[in-house]
């Protein structure tokens, strides 16, 4: 009977290999019995004895192997800045790709775990393109100074921070981008030391994570949220050790499998023997780690801070301070970039809709010149749209509507831009608001497609503005869309959605047409720009309209449709970063409460 095959890996040393015992048992007792599981135990060296106890749990449906990575580590040795990670049998698990190519995904697993669930349910998890499936480190999350370590130092948000003892290892990925080369690599720039190879393993998946339910890795650690019982794999890090600690949280259901092998009174025994004085070093242990912890956070020549002396031009770096400080004092509709200084735009400069034969000549060739740039961008990776998620919400549009989307890059409309081709609506044409200033005094190139395709710029001028709320609510009435930024100002690459301005819903509303939001959402590509920052990769997402509402006057409507937009981008932010939506200047007054 060929089932198909499951690959499962271990890493420990022969001290250790006696919690892999009882992890192993009580994952064949709860695997479905639909597959075949090899199980493989990566080491330097195991005895004999302790393998036999291993060998004893071989059954129809679960086959042991022990794999000796002596000879591999030997084989990439000059590569290694310090000879101390020999010993370092967490590192073990970045051989999997290489060591076995046979194989496209595979999951790892630490040995201080009890798998409650099917582990084939894990296993059978699509994780398309991610590098590993995994879990939220509950530490970071639920630690400050830990988390403040990884958002310093490491460079990751401390919701996007991942625990490194159970990974579903997207093997194909892992080749592909040559990680174990970069780890070796990293290991030669960065000095991580607190959590070591899960730093460098964050840093190296950042952005190509697959957000698993936690379940499959509930850490013994802080809150639980969910009973036990709902526990997938239970995983006893730090000093919750159900071997060394009689009152240890759960320790029960460790023992429960224990108990049925053939090394239980060995463990038992080392319960018992385990010293006051051995666990008073524990707990020095756990405090020497926190404040490992703080003291990288707080040293000068961490890794962000040589990643903007190195790589990160001045400026970039002093919008994004700029931008933090403006979410701290939730600023959030001004400017952190400086606008060119513009003149005013008087209503004879400009005819909006009634172009002249002259005008219509300079947009179609302001068109074909952008969209040899735009295709440009995307050749050389300047601009990288990885999907659009959506595109039957904008098709099915039949009638002019207000395209709202998030404002962090002056490319960005380009991407909507690509969408609304996409969208095949070849009737009506896609037009965007502007600044003022961009408009009439944005010089050069970008100035004549600020000028020509298709722009709607605001004025300061109140004849020119009303010239302009002319122009809107006729190609509304036409049936043609207008993309206008609800946040109003552009925040470089910040991914969360800011706080909405009206003006987009009004204008839906006195129209009664629909709004269609629009939320771009980034993660870092492995290339990196001309300022030293990683080009980011798009993921368009575009929501069903949002209709006005037939018995609310156009201020109801307004602020329906802006309460209703604002909640879909949330949902959508949380959706794609698996992570709440919060702001610093809301913790800032929740902590003067």
């Amino acid at each position: 009977m060929n089932r198909p095959i499951i690959p499962i890996f271990y890493a420990c040393d022969d001290n250790f290999v006696k919690y892999t015992i009882v992890s192993l048992r009580s994952m064949i007792d709860n695997a479905s019995k639909d597959y075949d599981y090899r199980i493989y135990v990566l080491h330097t060296q195991i005895t004999d004895k302790m393998k036999e106890h291993l060998y004893d749990l071989e059954n129809d449906n679960f086959k042991i192997s022990f794999n000796d990575v002596t000879e591999h580590l030997h084989s990439i040795a000059e590569k290694l800045p310090i000879r101390d990670y020999y010993s370092k049998t967490t590192y073990y698990r970045l051989f999997i790709a290489e060591m076995f190519p046979e194989y496209d995904k595979a999951i790892y697993i630490d040995s201080d775990t009890i798998v409650q669930g099917d582990i084939s349910e894990l296993y059978n998890t699509d994780i398309k393109d991610a590098y590993v499936g995994a879990c939220h480190e509950q530490a970071m999350v639920q630690v400050d100074e830990y988390g403040t370590y990884v958002e310093k130092v490491i460079g990751i948000s401390r919701y996007n921070f991942f625990n490194a003892g159970m990974l579903l290892i997207n093997c194909d990925q892992f080749r592909m981008h040559f990680i174990l080369d970069k780890f070796i690599q990293y290991l030669h720039v960065y000095n991580f030391v607190v959590t070591q190879d899960e730093d460098y393993l964050n840093l190296i998946c950042k952005d190509r994570v697959y957000w698993l339910d936690q379940r499959w890795n509930t850490e013994i650690f802080g809150k639980i949220a969910y009973p036990i019982e709902q526990a997938c794999i239970l995983h006893y890090i730090m000093t919750n050790k159900p071997w060394h600690y009689a009152d240890c949280r759960h320790g029960d259901i460790f023992w429960k499998y224990a108990e049925k092998t053939s090394i239980y009174e060995e463990i038992l025994e080392e319960l018992n023997s385990y010293t006051d004085e051995q666990r008073a070093r524990d707990r020095v242990s756990c405090d020497k780690l926190l404040q490992l912890a703080i003291n990288e956070t707080n040293r000068d020549d961490n890794y962000l801070n040589n990643v903007n002396r190195e790589k990160r031009a001045h400026d970039r770096v002093e919008i994004v301070h700029k931008i933090d400080q403006f979410e701290r004092e939730g600023r959030f509709d001004e400017d952190v970039e400086d606008d060119p200084p513009g003149n005013t735009l008087m209503p004879d400069d400009i005819e909006y809709v009634k172009k002249n034969l002259l005008d219509k000549i300079k947009t179609r060739f302001a068109y074909m010149i952008a969209r040899k740039f735009v295709y440009k961008l995307i050749d050389e990776k300047k601009m990288i749209i990885k999907e659009i998620k959506g595109i039957e919400n904008f098709k099915n549009l039949n009638s002019g509507a207000i395209i709202t989307c998030n404002h962090f890059n002056p490319f960005e409309s380009f991407a909507i831009q690509l969408a609304y081709e996409a969208a095949e609506q070849p009737d009506r044409t896609f037009f965007r608001v502007i600044r003022e200033g961009n408009y009439t005094s944005f010089p050069g190139f970008y100035g004549f497609l600020m000028r020509h395709c298709n722009t709607l710029p605001l004025s300061s001028n109140r004849k020119t503005l009303m010239k302009f709320m002319e122009a809107v609510n006729q190609l509304l009435s036409e049936g043609h869309f207008i993309l206008v930024y609800p946040e109003q100002a552009m925040w470089w690459n910040y991914r969360k959605p800011r706080p909405l301005k009206s003006g987009a819903f009004m204008f839906a509303a006195k129209n009664n047409v629909p709004v269609l939001p629009c939320f771009i959402t980034m993660q870092d590509s492995e290339i990196i720009g001309d300022d030293g920052f990683a080009i980011q990769e798009y993921t368009i997402h575009i929501a069903e309209p949002i209709y006005p509402k037939e018995e609310n006057n156009y201020r109801v409507n307004t602020n329906y449709m802006m309460e209703e937009n604002a909640r879909i981008w949330k949902e959508i932010y949380e959706s794609a970063y698996d992570i709440p939506l919060t702001y610093t200047c809301n913790e800032k007054e929740a902590d003067q409460k």
